[in-house]
């Protein structure tokens, strides 16, 4: 007899439900994202990874040069000297820096010791700011070298405690872009034009949406004056920050001697900004868009949008299925979806049909074609989309598909972001009580301690009066932060009380737990 009440079999064992944290690494591992390193904390990412990796780059790098942005490549040193220049700065990063003392191995007693003690440390770069604005000093001489616009791809080193794939790791890649201005007014246009920019990112290519805003003073950037964000609802409704900008004001101009003489011949400092995005985009696909049975990749971004599985049991019919295979995928590469040639691959291992198509269901492919000699005869495919179930699979004509493979495409995109939307609506509250807010957050008890923590409660719009010692006390009972100011107003609400004080508001502003 069978069992009723048994849950569906899935590719990845435990659910998001039972152990939401291990969901997402067997995701990962499934996916063949990327794996632990040997040297702790740093991971290997492995070529599906890295291709999604590539996409993102490819994508927001046009963003930056249509932007007027141009890549250069900084030292991965930077000398103590130049972060101490800055007081705030150094504070913010002392304790995540990882610093090199020598220069030289020497063999002694079959070990390698380390020798040739430097006249001053130097840290492996876990942000950018001081050593780019040393050439920043050396190439601003004049309002007319304004405004100097700069971003580079690079990885960077913050000595992480406890690392979770993508989400946090002593290594990671990433763009950070860095510009100096003759005004403020031009330096805070352009920190808000690159947070639109990873807005428009994230919910165009990623499928995410998010909520621009500005962060608390207790969450912002060492040594900016005003840091903005983007905030993204993952699927355990914790938040994950997608993206940062930062208006820097002078601080770093008169830390590292950015002068210039302006139209007026006096000279002043410059006005800068910063602002990157990481490798924890990948991760914020993962949690945003994957299921029980693996990745699921915006087609945007997805390395390959289009797998063609032959499914071949004969021999003698493998020769023809797969040359109606290779011909479909040149006449699939000679079509274009968002403005690119569709990236098509043809599975052509020598493995079960049914093994090759799950593997391609927890990759995230976003579509799978399945053919057969039965489907040569009709000149027909047998088409899966990855934002349904695995078994929900349609037949179509070829020259049905070749006409709607890129409909059918956005069709995916658009579906994983409305859903996305949908879900982060859900489990948004609106709260006007301390009370509310307490038991919102709460925890439910575990039955016992082995027990997975719960999916946590999502996101609250609340009134606060910024006062940042209720913050603190905030995050240490409930593990709570305000995630944003909103920049929308029709999300912050205008003016209010502040349920913990009594106090005036000026608007709401999102709290939730976050990675």
């Amino acid at each position: 007899m069978s069992n009723q009440n048994a849950k569906p079999q899935t590719a990845i064992v435990p659910t998001r439900a039972d152990n939401y944290p291990e969901w997402y690494l067997k995701v990962i591992e499934a996916a063949d994202l990327a794996e632990n390193s040997d040297v702790r904390g740093c991971m290997v990412i492995k070529p599906w990874g890295y291709a999604l990796w590539e996409n993102i780059q490819r994508g927001l790098d046009g963003m930056f040069k249509a932007t007027g942005h141009v890549n250069a490549y900084f030292p991965l040193f930077i000398p103590v000297s130049y972060l101490e220049k800055e007081a705030a700065h150094v504070e913010g990063f002392a304790k995540e820096c990882a610093v090199v003392t020598h220069h030289r191995l020497e063999l002694k007693d079959g070990k390698l010791i380390p020798t040739g003690e430097l006249e001053e440390p130097l840290v492996v770069r876990p942000t950018s700011e001081t050593i780019i604005g040393a050439s920043f000093a050396k190439w601003v001489k004049s309002y007319r070298d304004l405004p100097l616009l700069i971003n580079q791809w690079a990885n960077v080193v913050r000595w992480e405690m406890r690392t979770r794939l993508f989400l946090r790791t002593a290594e990671f890649l990433w763009q950070e872009g860095h510009t100096a201005h003759a005004t403020s007014e031009e330096a805070v246009e352009e920190t808000m034009k690159m947070l639109g920019v990873y807005a428009e990112f994230a919910e165009q290519y990623m499928a995410i949406p998010v909520i621009q805003g500005e962060k608390t003073a207790g969450e912002r950037f060492p040594g900016a004056v005003r840091t903005y964000c983007i905030e993204a609802m993952m699927q355990d409704r914790k938040a994950l920050q997608a993206g940062t900008s930062h208006f820097l004001g002078q601080n770093f101009a008169k830390a590292s001697g950015i002068e210039f003489q302006d139209d007026k011949g006096q000279v002043v400092h410059a006005w800068t900004t910063s602002w990157g995005v990481s490798t924890r985009l990948i991760g914020a696909m993962i949690m945003t868009h994957s299921d029980d049975d693996g990745m699921i990749c915006p087609p945007r971004l997805a390395p390959e949008q289009v797998v063609i599985i032959p499914v071949i049991q004969k021999p003698e019919d493998r020769e023809r299925v797969m040359a109606y295979c290779k011909q479909l995928e040149k006449d699939l590469e000679a079509l274009t979806f968002a403005g690119e040639r569709v990236r098509v691959h043809v599975d052509g291992r020598d493995m079960r049909g049914g093994d090759k198509a799950w593997q391609w269901i927890k990759k995230g492919a976003p579509i799978r074609l399945e053919i057969g000699p039965r489907d040569l005869e009709k000149d027909s495919v047998f088409m899966g989309r990855r934002d349904k179930t695995p078994k929900d699979k349609v037949g179509l004509a070829r020259t049905e598909l070749l006409a709607t493979v890129s409909t059918l495409l956005q069709e995916i995109q658009d579906a994983l972001y409305q859903r996305a939307l949908a879900y982060r609506a859900e489990h948004t509250r609106v709260i006007d009580t301390k009370d509310e807010f307490y038991a919102f957050f709460a925890d439910p008890p575990k039955k016992k301690p082995s027990d997975p923590t719960p999916i946590h409660a999502g996101f609250a719009m609340t009134h606060f009066n910024g006062d940042p010692a209720l913050e603190t006390k905030i995050k240490d009972d409930l593990k709570v932060t305000v995630r944003c100011i909103p920049l929308d107003p029709a999300l912050g609400g205008g003016p209010g009380t502040c349920p913990f004080t009594g106090q005036p508001s000026a608007q709401r502003v999102v709290w939730a737990k976050s990675y």
